[in-house]
């Protein structure tokens, strides 16, 4: 029975709203504009903040790195007669700084050294310019690298200073369009080097510029040889010539990225290692990223994103509410003469009131059913048309369905309140 007289009070608000088309729509835009907004706003910042944290986790949540920097106070000086100007800038990680980390810092389970080399690779016709890498064979284990094809340096590779290369997919689709790379020889510099694997990429240069990549050295066009053979060929400076005058770097390392085995003691581990550093390096020439450090920093903006999000839609969805009100209001004033007739026919206060908020109610949901539905394509269209990353959250769409709800109940009570107090004598003689 109690069903029964729900459901008829329902029909009746719906009836009521349809008498009105338009201007119920209209009443609903509001939260359906509201709704949308909480969920596509929360669906693409969750999707910039997921892509954000998987890149810094690809870094390694035990990982630090260190790379060498070049020190601001680092001034030029002249030299060589008859004008000619030189200068030679030394700075960075040396060799002797990875085996000191590996000997003196405790938990350190592994050191990869980095030499990264700017030069031109050559087959056949096709030349394109590169980054050479020189490291150790643990670095896919180190970066989660995958190999497609072919093996990855070897540690005879290492000690007898082959000249051997790993390239990654996408520039042997640019040097070998149609043929096989493995055991074709490739031209660096002054050398040649057989191809003995393919490595997949860690990412597009436009991807990583979309999460905020901070690994600038893991481009896409990569040849990895031996540690040992890039310091052989390319020596440890690297020579830039002008007119009339020329500059050099001496760095011997790029990066150092050290493995601990405990994720705990990477913290930890930090300050001692830049004690260390801080005792043979008479500069800063080195930075420190912590991996770890930086994703608790994306959790934290990630948290702040979401509530800035959410104020802007909840206010959206106050302004609905708002709305609502504003025109129950003048729905009570336009049926006043019905709710007075109503009345003398012996209705109560708690069935006008149940009639004006089922009104507001069925208004608020039903603007909420057509904005979870907006909500839900907005933020996959974005994604099929762009590159751009949007999550759809379970909690995101129950929040806002929800809150459209909650509007209803309470910018419906007072239109309801002020229809059920009125008096029915005064209601009857409206005109």
């Amino acid at each position: 029975m109690i069903a029964y007289r729900v459901l008829r009070i329902v029909q009746l608000g719906i009836k009521s709203l349809l008498l009105h088309k338009m201007r119920s729509a209209l009443t609903m835009l509001g939260i359906i504009f509201g709704v949308c907004s909480v969920i596509a706003m929360l669906a693409i910042g969750e999707g910039a903040s997921y892509e954000a944290q998987e890149t810094i986790k690809k870094l390694g949540s035990n990982n630090v790195i260190i790379r060498s920097v070049k020190p601001p106070e680092e001034t030029s000086s002249s030299g060589g007669g008859s004008g000619r100007r030189s200068f030679v800038s030394e700075h960075g990680i040396t060799y002797k700084d990875a085996g000191r980390i590996q000997g003196t810092i405790p938990g350190v389970a592994s050191v990869l050294p980095m030499r990264i080399i700017r030069d031109n690779v050559i087959f056949d016709q096709n030349n394109i310019q590169v980054q050479v890498i020189g490291t150790h064979p643990n670095y896919p284990e180190m970066t989660g690298a995958k190999m497609i094809r072919g093996r990855f340096l070897s540690s005879t590779d290492e000690s007898r200073q082959a000249n051997v290369c790993v390239i990654t997919l996408s520039l042997a689709q640019h040097l070998f369009p149609y043929q096989n790379p493995l055991d074709e020889e490739v031209r660096i510099g002054a050398d040649y080097y057989q191809v003995v694997g393919l490595l997949q990429e860690q990412g597009t240069d436009k991807q990583r510029a979309q999460s905020g990549n901070v690994e600038g050295q893991a481009l896409d066009s990569n040849v990895y040889i031996p540690l040992a053979t890039a310091r052989s060929r390319f020596g440890d400076v690297v020579v830039n010539r002008s007119a009339g005058s020329f500059s050099a770097e001496k760095v011997e390392l790029h990066q150092l990225t050290v493995q601990f085995h405990d994720p705990k003691a990477v913290e930890a581990a930090v300050p001692q290692i830049e004690a260390l550093f801080g005792r043979f390096h008479k500069r800063k020439d080195f930075e420190f990223i912590v991996p770890l450090q930086l994703l608790r920093q994306a959790e934290q903006t990630k948290r702040i994103f979401n509530i800035v999000l959410g104020s802007i839609a909840a206010i959206s969805l106050l302004v609905g509410g708002i709305g609502i009100m504003n025109i129950m209001l003048a729905t009570v004033t336009e049926r006043t003469r019905e709710i007075g007739v109503r009345r003398a026919l012996g209705a109560k206060k708690k069935d006008i009131i149940t009639q004006f908020l089922v009104e507001t109610v069925v208004l608020s949901f039903g603007g909420g059913l057509i904005g979870v539905m907006a909500g839900v394509i907005i933020p996959l269209l974005v994604s099929h048309f762009t590159d751009m990353k949007a999550i759809i959250t379970w909690w995101s769409v129950v929040l806002a369905f929800s809150i459209s709800g909650l509007i209803g109940v309470v910018f419906g009570i007072y239109p309801a309140s002020s229809a059920a107090n009125l008096d029915p004598i005064d209601a009857l003689r409206h005109e």
